[in-house]
């Protein structure tokens, strides 16, 4: 009898210990209500829309008269506000922030390592980016290891976008960066080489900067391509976009923002036949530089001193001080001449584009980037909606891979944000992020009051 009450007491603890994990692990719900949706998809938006989430999961989409919000559910109001799938950066540099001179800038911190380590600089950033509404990026271009361990901490929860990384990158023309930023290739063994050692430490990418030749490319993507890694290019003339495309790059980086003539029309229609994405990362100078001149109070920004905090913010608006001078625009004349066939050239030609903004660069600050390199493309008449699909469904699914990302629809990864207005009328208003969920964590966005709940 005593063995059976023994047998018995063990079987009850086990089961309520199972009990207790299941309702530790259970998912957490979260219902954004009431707003405007766009889905990511080549569909009308949805009004007075709601969005359920389960987990990291989405659940359920539609009117919110149709849709049941758990009682247990975390309630935010949309009302007056769009919805849609987060947004993804193909081309971020969570180790700049903006300033304006770059040997300046790594001299600085070398100086200030003890209160700014590099992981201080990147978790700064990769904040940055999540409270814009960047959900999701590909960084490229930052030391191996503390890049890597960046990614980490975002995975751990950490505020900052899912992140794919490529470490530092592959070169025969070393830059102004400092040695761990940057490779410097010899022949295209080492390129393979280089290539091999980096997929096994972990990167997602892989970086071919300018100056490689034609033999390295086909080198280094067959070494990636074994791995199932992506190659970007950083790239501007022709003869560099063709050598790239021949050896089978997968994402062209910076073609057409170099201030030089529109590509051929062989070349345009052999990157459109192959459905390879371009990242033109248009604003970056061009726009850049004149906004800045026009309006030099977008620089005077409160946020953006508590968020870099003293002596840095200091240090970034003092590197402004003779903007017109600074060597990062010294071919803005050209690039704002052939600026606009350049734009019109990927909104005619078929190309798929990917929205990148090399963001980080000088005056080129994570917090607004993306919507402003969005809105020259609406400028230059890419519909709103067709910006908006390439900055998340083509994002995900074209450059990084995702296809659990970019759209809102049940059983897709739950990154949501909402904004205040409707960017179908005014994209701008893309800068105006009131609610960010990542991954169904709520990083940005007070719940609705209890009485609101449905």
């Amino acid at each position: 009898m005593h063995l059976i009450f023994s047998r018995l007491a063990i079987t009850v603890a086990v089961l309520a210990l199972g009990a207790s994990a299941v309702l530790a692990q259970a998912p957490k719900k979260v219902a954004l209500v009431g707003g405007m949706l766009i889905t990511g998809r080549e569909e009308q938006p949805l009004h007075h829309a709601a969005v359920l989430i389960e987990g990291n999961r989405i659940v359920a989409v539609g009117p919110m008269d149709q849709v049941k919000i758990p009682a247990d559910a975390t309630v935010i109001d949309t009302s007056n506000k769009t919805m849609l799938p987060g947004l993804i950066d193909t081309h971020v540099h969570v180790v700049l922030v903006g300033h304006g001179d770059y040997p300046r800038y790594f001299k600085w911190l070398d100086d200030h390592k003890q209160e700014y380590p590099l992981s201080r600089i990147m978790d700064i950033s990769a904040k940055q980016l999540l409270m814009a509404g960047v959900t999701s990026g590909v960084d490229l271009g930052s030391p191996l290891q503390e890049v890597l361990d960046l990614r980490t901490r975002i995975n751990k929860g950490m505020p900052g976008p899912r992140l794919q990384v490529s470490g530092p990158w592959l070169t025969r023309h070393v830059a102004i960066f400092p040695a761990n930023y940057q490779i410097d290739v010899k022949s295209p063994e080492m390129a393979a080489s280089e290539v091999e050692r980096l997929a096994n430490a972990g990167v997602d990418v892989i970086k071919a900067h300018s100056g490689l030749t034609r033999e390295d490319y086909f080198a280094i993507v067959q070494a990636a391509h074994k791995h199932n890694i992506k190659v970007h290019a950083h790239i501007y003339d022709e003869e560099s976009v063709r050598n790239a495309f021949d050896a089978g790059v997968d994402v062209l980086q910076h073609v057409g923002s170099a201030g030089l003539p529109e590509y051929s029309k062989q070349l345009q229609y052999d990157l459109a036949r192959s459905g390879r994405p371009v990242v033109p990362t248009v604003y970056h100078r061009a726009w850049l530089y004149p906004d800045t001149i026009d309006f030099p109070e977008r620089l005077d920004d409160p946020e953006f001193k508590e968020e870099l905090g003293e002596p840095l913010y200091s240090e970034v608006m003092d590197s402004f001080k003779n903007f017109a001078s600074l060597g990062y625009f010294q071919r803005v004349d050209r690039e704002q001449f052939f600026g606009d066939k350049s734009i019109r050239q990927w909104i005619d030609g078929g190309e798929v584009v990917s929205m990148g903004t090399d963001n980080g660069t000088p005056a080129n600050f994570h917090k607004d980037a993306l919507w402003r390199e969005m809105k020259v493309f609406v400028d230059h008449g890419m519909s709103p909606m067709r910006v908006i699909i390439d900055a998340t469904r083509v994002n995900a699914r074209n450059v990084m891979g995702i296809r659990d990302l970019g759209t809102v629809e049940p059983g897709k990864l739950a990154d949501v944000i909402a904004v205040d207005g409707n960017p179908l009328a005014d994209i701008s208003v893309l800068g105006r992020v009131d609610v960010v969920v990542k991954d169904g964590v709520i990083y940005k966005g007070a719940p609705a009051p209890a009485t609101k709940k449905k």
